[in-house]
């Protein structure tokens, strides 16, 4: 046994995949998909997991795709997940054969290399049903990428209420190759957003006082949205509110104090406390403000995608497989503060999601996620293979 998780001759058949992954990932991403609109996706993925042997493949939703394996012997009832979609950025890596043909839409995120693993893991999986336990699912899952997300639709169909565990990872350009991520407890942040519309009375700008100036009620507000994260909450529990969008006036009209102004932007926090928390307190200072200066003003919290929670049991299994098959290269890095809609699966199931390095900065593989210039490096394809593998075999008996 390899490390008693994958065999010498499952290893070598495993790396012997490189090229099935190469070719779909590359098929992929020159073809990307908006969230929610990934039907030549999604078919393409039906098609191909057609093709194995030993497998039910269904459509657990109109852009989604779910495949059933079912081991020779009892067990539990797992799912391995991958994200499909892309995202609304115009590509720029001329250097790449196969750039996104799609204008304005890139796989920006990784997501194609995540469904082209996950597919050579069902191709793997689905050759080997003697050796294994239980029911593997690998899931397809649309629309990581646009609130309400395509995790918590997949999730209202109850197909998932009886699961024992669920398994996914994420390819990351700015780790560093080989380098596997994994820590229990917060892993993303609940990413939550807000609108607040102030109305004011407007006038002319060189009589300031026979108006009320919804730019200052504005300006008070954000100033004072940071107290929270820095008066208010422990700085031992990562907040941020990040007020994105401050929009009043006419720029044609200089000499004119508006009538309105409208404030939006994003909120990440890593517990369901401290959600409430900003929340609550962000509720009190508008209120106090605009109370202040008597304008009248309406405020919308849009809770977003909850933050993933890795169960301490299910994680401890899967950093034992990790170490044991990638010596040196697992770490615990601090909790992302980005958000990932894994987190449906993680609210019905005990769940760990992990995240590996597939940044190298020789190539100009090393952009941030959502950058035009994004780009992972393939190598890291197998280590994803690998875990998905492994993972499966030992979680699933």
């Amino acid at each position: 046994m390899l490390n008693n998780y994958l065999s010498e001759a499952w290893a070598q058949e495993l790396e012997g995949m490189q090229s099935y992954i190469v070719t779909h990932r590359r098929w992929l991403h020159r073809h990307p998909e908006l969230s929610f609109k990934e039907y030549k996706t999604s078919q393409y993925i039906y098609d191909e997991m057609l093709k194995l042997p030993n497998v039910e493949v269904t459509r657990p939703t109109e852009t989604s795709v779910l495949v059933k394996i079912t081991g020779a012997k009892a067990g539990k009832k797992i799912g391995l997940r991958a994200d499909i979609d892309a995202l609304p950025i115009q590509e720029e890596r001329p250097d790449l054969e196969f750039e996104s043909e799609v204008p304005g839409v890139m796989h920006a995120c990784g997501h194609d290399g995540h469904a082209s693993i996950l597919m050579a893991a069902m191709k793997f999986l689905a050759n080997h049903t003697d050796d294994l336990s239980g029911e593997i699912y690998g899931i397809f899952q649309h629309a990581e990428e646009l609130p309400p997300g395509g995790a918590q639709e997949m999730v209202a169909t109850g197909l998932f209420d009886d699961f024992d565990f669920f398994y996914g990872h994420h390819l990351f350009s700015t780790l560093p190759l080989g380098t596997i991520d994994i820590k229990p407890g917060p892993n993303s942040s609940n990413s939550d957003l807000y609108e607040i519309k102030i109305q004011g009375r407007g006038g002319h700008a060189a009589q300031p006082e026979n108006s009320i100036d919804p730019v200052i009620v504005g300006s008070a507000i954000i100033q004072q949205l940071q107290t929270i994260v820095s008066r208010i909450s422990s700085p031992f529990d990562p907040i941020v509110i990040s007020n994105t969008v401050f929009q009043a006036g006419n720029a044609a009209a200089m000499n004119v104090i508006p009538d309105s102004s409208y404030l939006a932007g994003s909120v990440r926090t890593l517990t369901d406390e401290a959600r409430q928390l900003v929340q609550d307190h962000m509720s009190s200072i508008i209120k106090g403000i605009c109370d202040a200066y008597n304008v009248s003003y309406t405020f919308d919290f849009k809770l977003g995608y909850d933050s993933v929670m890795n169960d301490e049991t299910t994680t401890a299994g899967v950093r034992e497989i990790a170490e044991s098959l990638f010596p040196n290269k697992v770490t615990s890095l601090a909790a992302s503060l980005g958000g990932e809609d894994f987190s449906a699966f993680s609210r019905v199931a005990p769940s760990t999601y992990i995240w590996i390095g597939a940044g190298n900065s020789e190539k100009s593989y090393d952009y941030p996620h959502h950058h035009p210039k994004f780009a992972i490096d393939e190598e890291s394809f197998l280590i994803g293979l690998k875990m998905f593998v492994a993972v499966a075999k030992a979680f699933s008996a």
